[in-house]
């Protein structure tokens, strides 16, 4: 019995940002994980963003459960890359190439800020990410100190016009609220 090979479909939707393009599949590429790449320095970690900025039209790589989200360079336009990068991801997603290099993360401790720390990924689990998600990004809890929460904004939120907003007007806003103990929310920079 031959086995029946699995129809591959990808997608572009528009983000927010008018600089990033969010590629879609109809299947987990990298499930419980994410990877960005906002130079090609920084892409050894995955040969799918190494082979990506082969393209001249490629400035920047974020790589997360069903989707690829590409920032263009200048001069680049979008109806010239979307059929070239639809066609690239899904060859390269039928070959099973290797997406990411698998990366040992650990987690901090924050001592007696540890269950502020919880309440606050709780917040951004359950009503950030998965709207930033839906827009090809993704937002990162990095730190919390004396009432400050730092975050990183990766794939289509990096560099958004409307992230410093989306930041300090809904972000901010929700976790003062919900987290009292919780006085500014700021981005780190790449």
């Amino acid at each position: 019995m031959t086995a029946v090979k699995e129809f591959l479909e990808v997608y572009a939707e528009q983000t927010p940002n008018p600089e990033t393009m969010k590629f879609v599949f109809n299947k987990m590429i990298l499930p419980d994980d994410s990877a960005d790449f906002p130079s090609r320095e920084k892409a050894n970690a995955s040969p799918l963003a190494k082979n990506l900025f082969e393209f001249s039209f490629v400035n920047g790589v974020f790589i997360m459960n069903n989707f690829v989200t590409i920032t263009r360079t200048e001069g680049s336009e979008w109806d010239d890359i979307v059929p070239i990068a639809k066609e690239f991801l899904k060859s390269y997603v039928e070959a099973d190439e290797p997406i990411v290099f698998k990366s040992t993360v650990t987690k901090a401790d924050y001592g007696d800020d540890n269950i502020i720390v919880a309440k606050i990924i709780d917040v951004l689990d359950t009503y950030v990410k998965p709207a930033v998600e839906t827009d090809g990004g993704q937002i990162v809890f990095k730190d919390y100190t004396n009432g400050v929460v730092t975050v990183e904004m990766r794939g289509s939120c990096s560099g958004c016009p409307s992230s410093t907003i989306t930041l300090k007007k809904g972000i901010e806003g929700m976790l003062t609220r919900m987290v009292p103990e919780v006085k500014e929310v700021i981005a780190e920079s790449l």
